[in-house]
């Protein structure tokens, strides 16, 4: 899953790409309101960690024009301001949830998960398709019960594919899910992945749709 990172403070922003990198999210920083604004206007993301002292242009701001123009982007603030009514402005202008600096980057990978949980429509932690469960919080993935062994980029696909049964992604909306800025991507990383997955996990596991991308099928 790709996110994006609003955060001026150097060391807080540091930390957490380090962090949720380490989770196996890939994860983009910016470090001011207007930057904020034209990642999302020109990348994809899963969900946007937004400070809200920012320069240039206030992270309010962005929330609100963000909601403004429709972007249902799932949105947790992350700031020093404690009262209940910043709490309270900034859920009402359109925020999921707020997390109060100083944080727990485990509490944070968590609140991470149960958002993009709700924003996929699942009230279990664990995806189940079939035979095949996945647990984003543990990155553990079992087939017929049994474990298998995933590299952090095979679970990244996965994870991907399998929060979205039934729906294609494209080979480049794939990279996107894997990839952060600086990440040099080859030109056939989906292929080779997709290869080991299926190896894995069975032929049928992901559906290649041609000329359009990759599926996991809903199980019938």
């Amino acid at each position: 899953m790709r996110l994006l990172l609003v955060e001026d403070d150097p060391m807080i922003g540091e930390s957490v790409r380090a962090g949720l990198q380490q989770d196996g999210f890939a994860l983009d920083w910016v470090q001011d309101g207007r930057a904020a604004e034209l990642a999302l206007q020109t990348n994809q993301y899963d969900l946007l960690l937004l400070d809200l002292g920012l320069p240039r242009k206030g992270g309010l701001d962005v929330l609100a024009a963000l909601r403004r123009r429709g972007d249902a982007i799932a949105v947790l603030i992350l700031t020093a301001r404690d009262a209940v009514t910043d709490r309270v402005k900034g859920l009402d202008t359109g925020a999921d949830d707020y997390l109060v600096k100083p944080f727990d980057l485990e509490e944070l990978a968590a609140r991470i998960r149960a958002l993009l949980r709700r924003q996929s429509g699942r009230a279990d932690p664990v995806i189940k398709i079939g035979n095949l469960s996945i647990n984003p919080a543990t990155h553990e993935v079992s087939l017929d019960a049994e474990p298998v062994a995933l590299s952090a980029r095979e679970f990244a696909l996965i994870h991907a594919l399998a929060a979205r049964p039934g729906v294609v992604l494209s080979r480049a909306q794939l990279e996107e899910k894997l990839y952060g800025w600086g990440h040099e991507v080859e030109s056939n990383t989906v292929e080779v992945y997709i290869h080991s997955l299926r190896r894995k996990l069975g032929a049928d596991a992901i559906q290649n749709v041609r000329g359009v991308g990759y599926v996991m099928p809903k199980p019938s």
